[in-house]
């Protein structure tokens, strides 16, 4: 009887307090894929780059500011790589490795790194608003070069050239979506502490 009682209490300690921790996990990861690919879709072409305006780098970070360091990565590559299998998950429905190859795939790699950067400097300065405003411009800074550097080499051309295709249109719309993510991502941390 006492020996019994002891194993069933090994058991139930090993147990999770939540038993759906698992699930709420993989869809919060999911929930990012969705809307990551979501996002990809609110493209504006500009004449003068080969690289769509989207709002998937407010994604990239919040994944990162929201789900913690390691599941914005995970989320991120989930992302690319459902994108790479040829799901049409990227920007204007693209899908496939060839997109990858082209001239967004430098921004498209980038992404697991960024959500990884982001989470880990929004952790690291304690996750306040202004914390997720740095966090952010740190991850979105990876894309861009990511992206640039990357467009640079199949190009043939500088960087310094490319960064005027790749860098410099998109830096006033990265600062308005690092203080989206600011707003959305504190707001939701205060309103968590509100309930706490």
């Amino acid at each position: 009887m006492h020996s019994r009682e002891l194993t069933f209490t090994g058991i139930a300690e090993r147990l999770p307090a939540y038993p759906y921790a698992g699930l709420a996990r993989a869809a919060r990861l999911a929930a990012f894929v969705c809307l990551t690919a979501a996002s990809a879709q609110l493209a504006v072409r500009l004449p003068f780059t080969p690289v769509p305006v989207t709002m998937q780098t407010l994604f990239v970070v919040l994944a990162g500011v929201t789900l913690g360091a390691r599941d914005g990565f995970y989320a991120m590559l989930a992302y690319v790589a459902i994108g790479f299998a040829g799901a049409p998950v990227f920007a204007e429905f693209g899908g496939g490795p060839h997109v990858l190859l082209g001239p967004t795939g430098g921004y498209l790699v980038a992404f697991p790194a960024a959500a990884l950067v982001a989470g880990y400097v929004s952790s690291g300065l304690g996750g306040d608003r202004v914390a997720i405003l740095a966090a952010s411009l740190c991850g979105m800074a990876l894309v861009l070069l990511g992206g640039a550097s990357y467009l640079a080499l199949i190009s043939g051309l500088s960087f310094t050239r490319t960064a005027s295709l790749a860098i410099l249109p998109f830096v006033a719309g990265e600062l308005v979506k690092a203080c989206l993510a600011a707003g959305l991502a504190g707001a939701r941390g205060a309103s968590r502490r509100d309930i706490v």
